[in-house]
């Protein structure tokens, strides 16, 4: 598994820890096994107890944006877009019949596979994993594997767009347009501008850059971003405003100029 692959490792790790916590904001029972040693290691050279707080945050608030989903607005499939150590498809109860796509590294999603064989899909599930290159050519990939591009689908898109450069990251979200049919959702995750210079996050980052996995993206400007590329927002949460899950931190109003954020996104199809 190539470097980036490893961050997969170290969040399950820190969905581990979350889990537990005697006020967990989820279970995941399988998240010390996908982690494994290398995970935890991983863990204390990169993390700080706001990043695991984080972590907790986001994986908590798209479980339930999924849910919600599901239940609200008819999905007939899930597209987990580099899904890493992701073990949803396993811990939580989608109380519906839908297919879950898992496109990651070959090489990651067989690793994932052998230390999960001893576990199931949730009920109701049709689980397909496509190893692809997310920075080269897929799309091919998932339609083969049985994606339908006119079903109503929901992209679960965490973890991941600020370790693409810009035109990367509008060139995925705009391909998730392109492949979606009428009433498709994204949801996941950004940072802003500023997040990719701060200095209370600089050894973190900086221990990234060294390890082949650099932050390259962030904006201030979320809601345009994805306009741009197909999608209308429906909710920008940052973490500590209403809604968004347990955050013990000083949120800022989005019009404080320069201050390092994260932003959790879901958004419609235009």
């Amino acid at each position: 598994m190539e470097a980036v692959s490893y961050t997969a490792q170290w969040t399950a790790a820190a969905r581990a820890l979350e889990t537990e916590r005697p006020d967990a904001l989820f279970n995941d029972p399988y998240a010390r096994t996908v982690a494994g040693d290398m995970g935890f290691e991983l863990l204390k050279r990169y993390a700080s107890p706001v990043t695991v707080d984080y972590l907790a945050l986001r994986t908590a608030y798209l479980d339930q944006v999924l849910l919600n989903t599901l239940e609200k607005h008819d999905i007939d499939q899930v597209v987990l877009v580099a899904a890493g150590m992701d073990t949803r498809a396993y811990r939580l109860d989608w109380g519906t019949e839908v297919s879950v796509f898992e496109l990651d590294r070959a090489a990651l999603l067989d690793v994932k596979a052998d230390l999960l064989a001893d576990a199931t899909p949730s009920e109701g599930l049709t689980h397909i994993t496509v190893g692809v290159d997310l920075a080269g050519s897929w799309e091919s990939a998932l339609r083969d594997a049985g994606f339908n591009t006119d079903a109503r689908t929901l992209w679960i898109v965490e973890g991941l767009l600020y370790y693409l450069e810009e035109t990367a990251v509008r060139g995925l979200l705009g391909t998730l347009a392109k492949l979606s049919g009428s009433g498709a959702r994204v949801a996941g995750d950004l940072i802003s501008a500023a997040a990719l210079n701060n200095p209370v996050a600089r050894p973190f980052i900086k221990a990234l850059e060294e390890d082949g996995a650099p932050w390259l993206f962030g904006t201030d400007a979320p809601e345009e971003l994805l306009r741009e590329c197909g999608w209308d927002t429906e909710e920008i949460k940052q973490p500590g405003e209403e809604g968004s899950g347990r955050w013990p931190y000083l949120v800022l109003p989005r019009q404080v100029p320069d201050v390092p954020r994260n932003f959790l996104f879901t958004a419609k199809l235009r």
